[in-house]
Formats: structure tokens, C-alpha cells, sequence
């Protein structure tokens, strides 16, 4: 009892002191770390944060206390939580988004309020993700005028923005997120949207998203934020303004720009004369001039490539689905149309315009402004008996709710949310990473992405997942061969995965590299194959005949629907990949041990860079001498047979011939074997590779799943010991994998097993319910 009341006087003057932090905040810092560290804990959340530099000083750490927390306020166990760093940003950036949307009440509990305390105004610096779903209420609250600071902030910290489960939403809904958008993509550090679950996707609203991140957008009087111009696109155009100006005065060519100021208006979409003129609603002719100027220009490659990005995907008929022929068109002959059709859409506006111009008129929806060339482009090509369709798709937006079509594109009140004009069409900033997953595109909004993916040359990284793809892909094909045409363009990683596959992997893989040889990393996974007969379009080209050029790829993977390997498809992209170093095939049938050695022989020959190398869910049971030989590759760092059946019928002698390899191979650092009916005596015997008289540096052995018993682990443990034994103690032997084998039947077995195994490297494992496994293991006996 002695020893407990110093220290509850102690807690009761901490909590004394808590209470009047506004009057001894600074004395308070400057307690020594002893005190300090009894202090702490009994801080709000405001004062807790501003503690974080005196703790530093005091050589204290918040953690413990922000886990804590974590613990009592969230009440859930985090994923991954053994790799949060940092409690402090993890608590305050999921305390944020509980709080916009609504699922944290602040009142819970004492230490998250205080009267100086604003729950998002302060925790809004720690936000780096932010996740916004179903009617869109958190973009709304965010652009509301009392949370313009906290907006300011997420400019700032905020890099993910995810969208999920979203639903349909009306104009002011659309307006507060072109807002948000506008200012945490375009005027902010955001580089990667993404966007999950969306069964239905609202057209407009998916739209809008894809087209801001790509970067488009008004920069002038169609943008209002609380009745005012956005502040940072006026400092721009000002700025850009100024610029022109002085060095057109450098130049002393002030009468030549009087002479030629439609010609120099498309050197700056801001120049005074068109800022004037969009104040006024009037600049839509000298945008349009500025726009065919630049496809007239004499720089025919540029414009080439400029109008090229713009051109849709075209169809040879409505029944036969999408073929993207873009790219076969001549540049003279699509500048001719794209010129003609600029007229008549502008036109077609005007006369709109015209006769609903009002005080407070609103400007075309952005479906209008980004696609109507491309859907006048594709109505010519569509069959004749849908003469009127492009004047519909044109048009379609504004039957849609919220949608508008009679505005006037230069108002400064009244504007309709995500809606401009054609004539405002303006690059801003852009996402680096796109994300897609389950959310079903459509023949038109494949056309519309593929209109974003042409010219989207800050693109590094596109996920396209469970999309419903289908036949539409050639849209993203063709996407893909106008982009690569841009000698600034980044993409360097494509994921493209679905139910269905609408042409074998190997011949979409051969696809894509031939439209884009530029990537990196590729990844194509499908789960069923089509059967549907005749869904490839007609007219439409295979990939087989096509000569790839060489790539830059260094890590492919690819998924199979259980289909054959297609080596005839294949092997032309391995020898195009000379800097390929990742290779991961799953699931693929093997016809004949034909394909297998054909494709070991491309590897051995054409990827002296090869590293890592993965077979997953393929059967190997029958191809012992293709398994050998990639066991003695010379180049080899990692190698993984994932539920490959190794040993489903497999002799002594193979396993002894394994282990003599390895032996032998000085090269291989990790070694993969997860689910392949190891079991007991053939783990004892792979210890043999860390004997005295063997040469290998294996790192990392994995024996997952390989119904290992405790009896079996334990007498690979000892004889692992023995070898290192004779090695002096020295071994290269760090990670062992043991997931999902049977180490529960036996606990206290498997626990000396397992604590002498830490002894010598570095174990990972976990309590797994073996009797799931009963009948694996009466297939092993």
C-alpha cells in the first residue's frame, strides 16, 4: 500500500494538470521526460497531438499511448497492423474519415473533445488516403465553406482518393465533388484514384471522375467556388498572363500579335484577350480556332499524334462490337474531319445557346464536352438506320438528372456541377495511378476511357479489374497505340483482369505489348474462358501474325482460365523482352512436355536477365526433367512451384536428383514449394542441401502446406543443426515458411521444434486447424 499512494497522488495531479493545459500548456513541455511520460496519457487527442515535439525532446514516444487509443476508441484490430509505423497518423487519419462520414460520435468519450479542438480541421494534415462512398456526403461536407481550411490541408497531405460502392447523385452532389476534385487533384498532391464495387455506374457520374483525373477541366469562370472564381486557376491564368505579355514585349511584336491574335492564342489557353472573352461567354470561336490552328499546324508529326489521341474507336458495325482502327486512318484525313465536326458541334451549341441564354444559364454537361467529336465520329460509322444517334449521344446528358444543356457556357452564377463548355477544354495536373475494380464498362465508357487514355501522358500505373471488358478491350488496345505515340508518356505498369477472357491471355499479352511496348510491368489474369461462340468481332484482327517490337517489359505475369500455355504466342513476346526479369505463370495446362521445353529453351536464350521465375497450379507431375533443368539455371534467384504436384508420383530418385541440384547451384537464393505433398521424410531429406560439402546459398525455403507433421519438423530441425554444426556455425539459411501444416497435432512438439528453429533462422508460421486437411493427408499415406 505504501507504494500505491505516491502513485495515485501522482495520476491525481497528472489529471489535475490535464484539465488546465490552456493555462500550463508550455510549462508542460518543459517537464522532465519522467514527468512528462505520467502526463501523457491523460492528454486529449488536441493536446496529445501538439505533445509530439516535447515528447521528441523529452526522448519519448507517443506510440504506446495512440495504440492504446486506437484500442478503446475504434475498438477493431487494424489489418496489417503489425506494419503500421506510425499509431499517431493511423489513429488520426481513420478518426478523420469515421467523423466525415458520420460513424464516430466525438461525445464517446472524454479525450476526443476539447473547445479548441476541431476533429477535422486537426487531423486532416494525417490524412494521406481518404475513402468516398455511397452518395457522396463526405465530398460535400468538404466543400462546404466551413471546412475551406480543411480542404486546404488535404491539397496538401492527402495522395489516395478512393470512391466506393458509389450511387447515384444529383447536381449540387456532382457540383461539391468537381469542387473537391478540382482542388485535391488539379490544384493538389493526389496521385492515385480509385475506385471499387459499383454494380450500376451512374454514367455522369463516372464520367466526371475519369475525366478530372486525366486532368480536365475549366480553369475559369465555369469553376465557382462559394460564388467566386477558383482562386488558384485566376493566380495562374494571371500569372501565365503576365508572362506572355513580357515576353511578347521582349520580342517588341506587339503589332504582329494584333494582326495574328487568333494564330497566337493557342500558345496559352489564359491569354487576357481569351480571359475576357470567357467573362463574357464568348470565346467559343476563338477556342475552336485556336484548336483547328493547332491541327493545321505545320508540325505534322505533333499533330499527328495530338489529334490521333483524340480519335475514338470505331465500329464496323453495331452487332460485331468495338474494333479500334484509329490508328489506320491518315493524319490528313482525320485533321479534315476533326475540323469539320468542331464546327458543327460548336454550332450546334450555339444555336442551344442561343435560345436559353440567361442570368443564370448553365454550361454543357463534361460527357458533352470531352466525347462529342468522338461520338459524331462513331454515329458516321455506326449502321445507317441509327442516322440520329450521335445528335442523341450529343445531347444525352442533359435528359439525365441534373444534367443541363441550355446553359451558357461563360456565367459566373448558376453553373451546373461537372459541366463545361467545349471551349473551356483545359489540362490541368493529373493522377499518376488509375484504379478500376469491379465496376462494369460499357461499350461507351470504354470509348470514353480510351478518349482519357490517349493523351494521358502522366499515367504510370493503370489497374483495370472485373470491368466486363469483353470485346471492348481493342478500345483500350487502340488507347494504348496513341499514347505510346506521345514521347512523354510515363505508363509503365498494366493490370487487366476479368470473369471472362475474350481471346487467349498469350494473344492479349502479344496484344498489348505490341500497342504499348513501353511497359514495364504487365499483368493479365482471367478466371473462365468465353464460351460464346463467334464473340470475337468480325474483321478484327488476331495477334498472331503481329511482330512485336522490342519491349522494355521486366516483370509479366499471367493467369490462365485453364487453358493451354500457347507457347506459338508466347515465345514472340519472351524474345522481345530481352530486359524481362520477373516471369509468373499460373494455372496453365500443359498439352505435351513440348510446350514446357519450348518455353524453357526461349528463356535460356532470349532473358539473360531472368531473376524470379513462377509456376503456380500447374501440373508438373509429368515434366521431372523441365523441373531439373530449371533447378541447375545458372541465372535463376528465385524459383516457385506453387501446387504444382511435384511429387504426386514422383520416385525417391527425383527427389534425390532435387536435392543433388541444388547442391550444386550457387545461384538460387529462394526456393518456393508450397502445396506439393512434401510431408514428412522428403522435408528430413531437403536438409541435405545444407550439408558440409554443398555449395548452395539458399536463403529461403517455403514448405507451406505440405502436410508436415511435428514429429517431421523436429527432425529436420536437428539435422539442420548437425550441418550447421559441421559448418562452423556459418550458414546463409535465414526464412522458413511453414503456413497451414499440421503442427496443431502435436503442440508441444511442434513448439521445441519450432524454438530451435528461431535459433538458426527466421521462422514464419501460424495455428492452423489441420483437420481441415483430412483428406489431403489420407492422399498422402
Amino acid at each position: 500500500m505504501a507504494a500505491e499512494g505516491p502513485r495515485s497522488l501522482f495520476v491525481l495531479s497528472a489529471a489535475a494538470v490535464s484539465r488546465s493545459m490552456a493555462a500550463l500548456e508550455q510549462d508542460v513541455w518543459a517537464l522532465p521526460g519522467g514527468l512528462l511520460r505520467g502526463v501523457l496519457p491523460l492528454l486529449t487527442v488536441f493536446h496529445l497531438e501538439r505533445a509530439e515535439a516535447a515528447a521528441q525532446r523529452a526522448g519519448l514516444s507517443t506510440q504506446p499511448i495512440w495504440r492504446k487509443l486506437w484500442d478503446d476508441v475504434m475498438k477493431t484490430r487494424p489489418p496489417n497492423s503489425k506494419n503500421i509505423t506510425c499509431w499517431r497518423k493511423k489513429f488520426l487519419e481513420t478518426f478523420f474519415s469515421n467523423v466525415l462520414h458520420g460513424v464516430l460520435d466525438v461525445s464517446s468519450d472524454w479525450r476526443l473533445h476539447h473547445h479548441h479542438f476541431s476533429p477535422l480541421l486537426h487531423s486532416s494534415p494525417h490524412v494521406s488516403q481518404l475513402t468516398l462512398c455511397n452518395m457522396l456526403q463526405g465530398a460535400v461536407e468538404l466543400t462546404a465553406e466551413h471546412n475551406q481550411q480543411v480542404l486546404e490541408n488535404l491539397a496538401g497531405s492527402l495522395r489516395i482518393l478512393n470512391f466506393q460502392r458509389l450511387l447515384s447523385s444529383d447536381q449540387s452532389i456532382r457540383r461539391s465533388l468537381v469542387l473537391l476534385l478540382h482542388r485535391l487533384i488539379h490544384h493538389g498532391s493526389v496521385s492515385q484514384v480509385s475506385m471499387y464495387s459499383w454494380p450500376v455506374p451512374d454514367t455522369v457520374l463516372l464520367v466526371l471522375i475519369l475525366s478530372m483525373s486525366a486532368g480536365f477541366w475549366h480553369s475559369g469562370n465555369a469553376l465557382m467556388y462559394h460564388s467566386s472564381l477558383c482562386g488558384l486557376c485566376r493566380e495562374d491564368s494571371k500569372a501565365q498572363s503576365q508572362k506572355l505579355a513580357q515576353e511578347r514585349a521582349e520580342r517588341g511584336c506587339y503589332g504582329e500579335r494584333e494582326r495574328s491574335n487568333g494564330a497566337n492564342q493557342k500558345e496559352s489557353p489564359s491569354t487576357p484577350r481569351e480571359a475576357d472573352m470567357e467573362v463574357n461567354g464568348c470565346g467559343a470561336d476563338a477556342h475552336l480556332n485556336s484548336v483547328l490552328s493547332r491541327a493545321s499546324s505545320p508540325l505534322h508529326n505533333q499533330a499527328c499524334e495530338e489529334t490521333s489521341s483524340k480519335v475514338p474507336c470505331d465500329h464496323t458495325s453495331v452487332e460485331g462490337g468495338s474494333s479500334c482502327v484509329s490508328e489506320q486512318l491518315s493524319c490528313h484525313h482525320v485533321l479534315r474531319k476533326t475540323r469539320r465536326r468542331l464546327k458543327s458541334a460548336v454550332g450546334r451549341k450555339r444555336r442551344c445557346l442561343r435560345r436559353s441564354r440567361g442570368p443564370h444559364g448553365n454550361s454543357e454537361d463534361l460527357y458533352d464536352f470531352v466525347f462529342t467529336v468522338a461520338k459524331e465520329h462513331n454515329s458516321g460509322l455506326l449502321n445507317k438506320n441509327s442516322a440520329t444517334e450521335g445528335e442523341n449521344a450529343e445531347n444525352w446528358t442533359s435528359s439525365s438528372p441534373g444534367s443541363l444543356c441550355n446553359g451558357h457556357a461563360g456565367c459566373k452564377k448558376g453553373g451546373s456541377a461537372g459541366i463545361f463548355s467545349l471551349k473551356a477544354a483545359h489540362r490541368f495536373r493529373s493522377v499518376s495511378t488509375l484504379e478500376l475494380f469491379s465496376i462494369p464498362l460499357t461499350g461507351e465508357t470504354c470509348r470514353i476511357l480510351s478518349n482519357l487514355l490517349s493523351s494521358w501522358v502522366s499515367l504510370e500505373n493503370l489497374v483495370l479489374s472485373y470491368n466486363g471488358l469483353g470485346a471492348n478491350i481493342s478500345c483500350i488496345l487502340s488507347a494504348l497505340r496513341a499514347l505510346a505515340h506521345h514521347s512523354d508518356c510515363h505508363l509503365h505498369a498494366l493490370s487487366v483482369s476479368d470473369i471472362f477472357s475474350h481471346m487467349p491471355c498469350t494473344e492479349l499479352v502479344c496484344c498489348i505489348l505490341s500497342a504499348f511496348p513501353q511497359l514495364h510491368t504487365l499483368s493479365v489474369s482471367f478466371d473462365l474462358k468465353n464460351q460464346l461462340e463467334g464473340s470475337r468481332p468480325e474483321g478484327n484482327p488476331t495477334c498472331s501474325e503481329v511482330e512485336i517490337p522490342e519491349s522494355c517489359l521486366e516483370q509479366l505475369e499471367i493467369r490462365f482460365p485453364r487453358e493451354p500455355l500457347h507457347s506459338a504466342f508466347l515465345l514472340p513476346v519472351l524474345k522481345a523482352s530481352k530486359s524481362l526479369q520477373q516471369l509468373a505463370l499460373d494455372s496453365a495446362t500443359l498439352p505435351s512436355s513440348q510446350e514446357l521445353g519450348l518455353l524453357l529453351g526461349a528463356l535460356k536464350e532470349c532473358n539473360p536477365n531472368l531473376k524470379k521465375l513462377s509456376f503456380h497450379d500447374m501440373n508438373l507431375a509429368e515434366h521431372q526433367k523441365e523441373v531439373l533443368l530449371l533447378l541447375q539455371d545458372p541465372i535463376l534467384q528465385e524459383i516457385t512451384f506453387s501446387f504444382c504436384r511435384l511429387f504426386e508420383s514422383s520416385t525417391t530418385e527425383f527427389l534425390l536428383e532435387i536435392i543433388n541440384t541444388l547442391k550444386r547451384n550457387s545461384a538460387l537464393k529462394s526456393l518456393k514449394l508450397p502445396g506439393n505433398r512434401l510431408g514428412n521424410h522428403r522435408l528430413v531429406a531437403l536438409a541435405d542441401i545444407f550439408s558440409e560439402d554443398s555449395s548452395s546459398s539458399l536463403c529461403q525455403l517455403d514448405v507451406s502446406s505440405n502436410c508436415i507433421k511435428p514429429d517431421g519438423l523436429l527432425e529436420f530441425t536437428k539435422k539442420l543443426e548437425g550441418y550447421i554444426q559441421q559448418r562452423g556455425g556459418q550458414t546463409q539459411f535465414t526464412h522458413l515458411h511453414l503456413f497451414q501444416n499440421w503442427l496443431d497435432q502435436d503442440a508441444e512438439t511442434a513448439q521445441e521444434a519450432l524454438r530451435r528453429l528461431k535459433a538458426v533462422c527466421s521462422v514464419v508460421s501460424d495455428s492452423w486447424d489441420s483437420s481441415q486437411a483430412f483428406a489431403d493427408y489420407i492422399s498422402v499415406m
